[in-house]
């Protein structure tokens, strides 16, 4: 019997998801932590702001190319087998990073650590949708998104409290290391019968049929709007809290409580979308979200302290809808180019987003940022309208 065809969860699925979001944790980890080290990397480098603007751009470039590259990789060699290799690849951009000796160096060392990082997320989301039973799914994959928010906190205590006492190169060192344990764990993961059931496929095979299919531009649509309407959010807003005249501690706080709603809605909405569907769970959250940020900007002056902090908790537990994207992805593609649907649809999607600050600051000098931000909530109901010229896909049977 297939791992997918149990009744319920095991303790193979318990490794399989453990293991999984341990990967995918570290990957966000290594990949903020780095803002975090740009000062004392600066001093001991010689390196300005724009080399490290470079490095950070080199950076997400290659997240695209690894995730897109990984895709069809995964679907040629199999999830378990990509998923070493991507951990191997980010640990050692990692360790390279922190021995770097000149800008040339890190630069490699960045763009090598970017493309495990970009392939981690569709071979890890693969491989826990095709070994989990369809009832479950929704909730494993939420449970894997949230190591994105989880690696982005443990990056910020490290940054905040670790790097001021240490070098940054045992930072990044140590940073290779704890990926290093976490591929040395999976060398025990399950492979996706699902996957071996049907074999190995050709590099590449499926590419035609893929870009011909009306689903994987329709997805690709909805990953890339809903995407815009995080980062019109995020890009901006120390920035935009700042401009509201609030101390550090105020905006400290109104960032935490985003946070700490990005956790609740990551973790939920597996559950919620298990219930009721994936569309509707995904047009509930995304709407929350637009409802959020609308006193957070062009109404702030009509709203309490105490009701802009529900707002922004709101735009937290909003953000939820990026625990959709696996499994409906997974879900949408068959299993030959599953990965490489999924692979190229998130990370396709990717290099579009980082145009949205770019469009806040073209917008900001008429408009002000809270116009600009607010345009957040205009994507967000977008999406959750898009949503549904996609199929609902709970509880579906994946088969190989």
């Amino acid at each position: 019997m297939l791992l997918c065809e149990a009744p319920r969860p095991t303790k193979a699925h318990a490794r399989i998801l453990l293991l999984a979001l341990a990967g995918w944790t570290f990957d966000f980890y290594d990949l903020i932590l780095y803002t975090f080290l740009v000062r004392p990397i600066s001093h001991d480098l010689g390196l300005n702001d724009m080399d490290h603007a470079l490095a950070l751009g080199i950076s997400f470039g290659a997240t695209a190319v690894g995730g897109i590259a990984s895709g069809f990789a995964a679907d040629r060699f199999g999830r378990r087998t990509v998923v070493m290799w991507t951990i191997l690849l980010y640990s050692a951009g990692s360790l390279a990073s922190g021995l770097a000796v000149n800008k040339a160096m890190l630069l490699v060392a960045r763009a090598v650590t970017g493309v495990g990082v970009g392939g981690e997320w569709a071979a890890g989301h693969a491989l826990v949708a095709e070994t989990f039973p369809a009832a479950h799914r929704g909730r494993a994959g939420a449970i894997l998104q949230t190591g994105a928010p989880i690696g982005v906190g443990l990056a910020t205590l490290v940054g905040t409290f670790v790097v001021p006492h240490t070098s940054w190169r045992a930072i990044l060192i140590a940073s290779s290391a704890t990926a290093l344990i976490a591929f040395a764990a999976r060398r025990g993961m399950p492979e996706s019968d699902l996957w071996q059931r049907g074999g190995a496929r050709p590099l590449g095979a499926g590419l035609s049929q893929l870009l011909g299919s009306r689903v994987f531009w329709l997805a690709l649509v909805l990953t890339t709007v809903n995407g815009a309407s995080y980062w019109l959010t995020y890009s901006w807003m120390p920035e935009y809290l700042r401009r509201r005249g609030l101390s550090l501690a105020a905006s400290g706080s109104y960032l935490a409580t985003i946070v700490a709603g990005e956790i609740i809605g990551y973790s939920i909405f597996g559950f919620v979308s298990d219930r009721i569907g994936r569309r509707p769970a995904f047009t509930l959250f995304a709407l929350l979200m637009a409802v959020g940020l609308l006193p957070l900007t062009v109404l702030w002056n009509h709203f309490s302290p105490l009701a802009i902090h529900a707002a922004t908790a709101l735009v937290g537990i909003g953000t939820g809808t990026w625990s959709n994207f696996g499994p409906l992805l997974a879900e949408l593609f068959p299993t030959e180019r599953r990965n490489a649907g999924m692979g190229t649809v998130f990370n396709a999607s990717r290099a579009v987003q980082f145009g949205a600050p770019v469009l806040i600051a073209a917008l900001e000098p008429r408009y002000g940022l809270a116009a600009g931000i607010a345009l957040a909530a205009a994507f967000a109901t977008a999406a959750g309208g898009l949503v549904w010229t996609l199929p609902e896909t709970r509880g579906q049977t994946l088969v190989a």
